[in-house]
């Protein structure tokens, strides 16, 4: 079996659905943020604020090839820029299983804790107003390659249930 990379905008349940996938398919997990966060031993936070965005994006390429050479078979949820850097999807698609979970910045917004704000650093400050204005506009960016990946899953209005179900069925097709 394939990595599973789970794949979507900041905020829309990779984690969370990841984790659930993982043990329903008694496969390790991985989420590339903590992988960084372990390996760098600063916050995904700091590395952008002290480090800038450039220097991010090559660390997340290096955990992403250090992940894809460990792992083998896992489900492994990305950071929301992730695919839209550096060739990072096609490089996903070549060596596994793509599953884009799919909302809308109005849905991800009302999901977002105040804590889930503040630890994700291009939407600290936002009011909500400004966050869904801000989601809509990078999401339309980031869009493109989000929908190359294998399969698409719309994920408003499912339960997390429902969700990997979808993905294990897609999966046994």
């Amino acid at each position: 079996m394939k990595p599973l990379f789970l794949v979507g905008y900041m905020g829309c349940g990779k984690s969370t659905i990841g984790r659930k996938l993982a043990r329903v398919l008694r496969l390790p997990f991985c989420d590339t943020d903590n992988c960084i966060e372990e390996r760098e031993g600063a916050t995904v936070f700091d590395i952008f604020h002290y480090e800038g965005e450039e220097r991010f994006r090559t660390i997340e390429r290096e955990v992403l090839e250090e992940v894809i050479a460990a792992e083998g078979a896992a489900v492994i949820s990305t950071g929301g820029g992730l695919p839209a850097w550096g060739g990072n999807m096609e490089r996903m698609n070549e060596v596994g299983r793509t599953i884009y979970l799919k909302r809308s910045a109005e849905n991800i917004a009302s999901r977002l804790s105040p804590y889930g704000r503040q630890k994700r650093p291009r939407l600290r400050g936002l009011n909500d107003e400004e966050l869904v204005v801000f989601m809509r506009q990078d999401m339309a960016q980031r869009d493109p390659f989000y929908s190359q990946a294998l399969q698409v899953v719309e994920c408003e209005g499912k339960s997390d249930e429902a969700i990997l179900r979808e993905i294990i069925d897609f999966e046994a097709e």
